[in-house]
């Protein structure tokens, strides 16, 4: 079980896959309004771009990442998969959203109630399933969105509401998240079923388990979710949950030097890559708060190879304050 030495705040980022980082670029700053924070590559693979988008500061919680593997098949969006990623906006917004949506030539789908709540979807251009969630009530969702960017702050994306994670079986899932990780079981809806951080606040902490057990199989690829990252505190906690998570049996990965954050990586029972991450230092780590995002930044040891990596990459137009 979760001590007092270590908690869960509830997500820190997802990172999915993007066949076009141009596409994937226009369209989560210029047609989504989230900015683009951290502009850099894969450090696995670095000769491909690793893109980071969020709130003014990309704090945790608002960070969507991309993988960008130019020509990538489209992947197929099926269990075990992270199948959906939820925003949160202010109550009444979803008609903004609907509108914007369809003047940017994005099909939305028909507004549901899930939960309390009205979920608008769509798809971005590699086909991810998005959602954007707004309460029923007068309930101003936590975060802080981007002043500068082209959407107007009453209406714009706060940072993640949830994510849905797609099982055969849900129960195992829901035992980590339990038992383990410190979440708690807060509602059911069919085959839906929602845990929120135990220890949070409220924000970007909720996760959903989708049970489909007769759904084909999902496959890796442009437009599906390569991971999710959960939130915690710092380096001491993080230490703390990988003797805990690796004493439960699980397979876990050493630390892991992301520059912006420290990470080790899991897989939970149904093959979901699960990571925990720290919550500093932070994006401004290299970067002033004003020129985030505004060109190709390096950890020091890929600087020596700047110029062959700023060869491998595609070039890429960046995207104005305001549009």
């Amino acid at each position: 079980m979760m001590t007092n030495e270590k908690s869960i705040h509830g997500l820190h980022h997802v990172t999915a896959i993007t066949g076009d980082a141009q596409k994937n670029i226009d369209f989560y700053c210029c047609v989504l309004g989230l900015r683009l924070v951290k502009l850099t590559v894969n450090f696995d693979d670095p000769g491909s771009y690793h893109l980071y988008y969020g709130d003014e500061l990309g704090r945790p919680g608002t960070i969507l990442t991309f993988f960008a593997w130019p020509g990538a098949y489209r992947g197929r969006i099926g269990p075990p998969q992270v199948s959906e990623i939820a925003f949160a906006v202010p109550s009444g917004a979803l008609d903004y959203w609907t509108k914007r949506l369809k003047e940017r030539a994005v099909k939305p789908q028909a507004v549901v109630e899930r939960f309390g709540e009205r979920v608008l979807g769509f798809v971005d251009p590699d086909g991810m399933r998005l959602e954007i969630a707004s309460s029923l009530e007068s309930v101003e969702p936590k975060g802080r969105p981007w002043a500068d960017g082209p959407i107007p702050v009453e209406h714009a994306i706060r940072g993640f509401r949830s994510i849905t994670i797609s099982e055969e079986g849900y129960e195992n899932t829901a035992t980590l998240l339990t038992e383990v990780m410190g979440f708690q079981a807060v509602g059911s809806e069919r085959n839906r079923f929602r845990y929120r951080a135990g220890t949070g606040d409220g924000f970007a902490s909720t996760v959903d388990l989708l049970c489909v057990p007769d759904a084909q199989h999902g496959g890796m690829g442009a437009g599906v979710v390569h991971h999710v990252a959960f939130r915690t505190k710092d380096d001491a906690q993080q230490k703390a949950w990988r003797q805990e998570i690796a004493g439960k049996g699980f397979n876990v990965s050493p630390v892991m030097d992301r520059t912006y954050f420290h990470s080790i990586y899991y897989r939970e029972p149904g093959g979901v890559l699960f990571e925990i991450a720290t919550e500093n230092p932070g994006f401004t780590a290299d970067e002033t708060v004003e020129q985030l995002g505004r060109k190709l930044m390096l950890p020091p040891w890929l600087e020596p190879n700047r110029a062959a990596i700023e060869q491998a990459v595609q070039p890429v137009r960046l995207p104005a304050s305001r549009l």
